[in-house]
This record gives C-alpha cells, structure tokens and sequence, in this order.
C-alpha cells in the first residue's frame, strides 16, 4: 500500500466525470475508444492539464486531474473543449446530428484533499473496469491510464503526469485489492451530492470556501419539531 503523506499545498485536484445521455454508449468497439483518446491527445497538447488517471466505460468516464496554475478554470475549459469536440465527432461518426445530447449535461468536478484521499479517488477509478467485472486485473483494461502507465509507450505515458502524493512501489496490487465499503460509501457520496472528498473537516473548510454548503444539508422536506 502507498505511504501516507501530509496534504499538499496549492490549488485542488479534481475528481472529474460525465455520462452518456440516456441508454446511449458512448463506446461500443475498439475503435470508438481510441478516437476519445486522440481527441485526449489533440486537447491536451492545445490546453495542458494535469491528468493524473482516467478510465474510460462504456457509457462513461472518470478523469482524476490537477490544475497546472491552481486555477478551476483550466479544468472547466479542458473538460467543456474534450466533451464537446467528443460530441461532435460522435454525431458525425454516427450520423446522428438533431437526435439529441451525447451526454447526460456538463461534466461534473468534485474537488480532492491531497493526501491519501487522492490515492483513494485515483485507486477508485483505475479499479473501475475491474469493479466491473470486464478485466481480471485492473491494467488489462486498455482504455485507462493504469495500462497506460504500466504498458503504454513513452509516447503514451507523457499524457500523464506525476501525483503530487506518491503511488508507492506496489500500485498495480494496491489498485487490485477491494476498497473498503466505508471507501466505497464516501466516494459515492461525493459523486452523487456533489461533495469535496476528504476529511471531514477540509471537507467543510473546502464547501465553505467554494460555496458547496447545501452538499451537506439534508435532503427532502425539513423534519418538523414534535410540538411541546
């Protein structure tokens, strides 16, 4: 398991995802994953980013990331040009222009504490495939940045950068080993409430800080006081 390390200082990394608009998939065959890959490629090199892991799903995708200045909005323009341009070629590829979105709405961005919480997001979406079943170890899955990394060409691999918090020697078993459920519960917690992920009191500092208090409130009609 990678070694703990203090958090870092700076700006967020990111936990960022989007899916397919309704039953769609978004990649059916070899050859639909590899075109999102050169747009990855093509977005990269026009608008660098950080890209710490990503996997790509049938009908959707994860991508771990970490600003290059700090600044929200290099993810914001990265993840609006890579979906967009996605769309596009997917509506040209397929002949589907005026039959509706590609994808469910705008990506959605979690931010990150820097500590072993991002290893625990990035171990998250690198395990994906695995989690599901598709692959018997994580880095067989061809459409992510695990394989990428441990297989891929020099060429491949310059699209990834280093994690401020480091893997450790033994990233490949880690990744393999199964989260916690308790690992498991807070990650879906981010994603589906909208939650910065990691500790609970950068957890609050960070909502209040990015106005993301009402991740926190309750949801549904506020219970009413028993009359006294």
């Amino acid at each position: 398991m990678p070694r703990s390390a203090r958090s870092i200082v700076g700006g967020y990394a990111y936990h960022v995802l989007n899916r397919a608009n309704g039953g769609l998939r978004l990649f059916k065959k070899a050859a639909d994953f590899q075109a999102f890959e050169q747009i990855l490629a093509e977005v990269s090199e026009r608008l660098p980013l950080r890209i710490l892991g990503y996997t790509l799903m049938g009908n959707h995708w994860h991508f771990v990331v970490w600003p290059q200045r700090g600044q929200d909005d290099e993810v914001s323009e990265f993840f609006r040009r890579l979906s967009v341009t996605h769309s596009m070629r997917f509506h040209a590829h397929h002949n589907t222009f005026g039959m509706g979105h590609v994808y469910q709405g705008r990506f959605k961005a979690f931010p990150i504490e820097q500590d072993q919480h991002l290893l625990a997001m990035l171990r998250y979406v690198e395990r994906n495939p695995l989690r599901a079943r598709l692959v018997k170890s994580a880095d067989e899955w061809r459409w992510g940045s695990l394989h990428r990394r441990l297989h891929g060409t020099p060429e491949e691999r310059s699209l990834l950068a280093e994690s401020p918090v480091p893997l450790g020697r033994n990233w490949l078993a880690h990744v393999n080993k199964p989260q916690t459920m308790a690992e498991l519960l807070a990650i879906r917690q981010s994603v589906l409430r909208g939650q910065p992920y990691g500790s609970e009191t950068w957890q609050r500092k960070t909502a209040t800080r990015m106005g993301l208090e009402s991740t926190f409130r309750p949801r549904g009609r506020p219970r009413k006081h028993p009359e006294i």
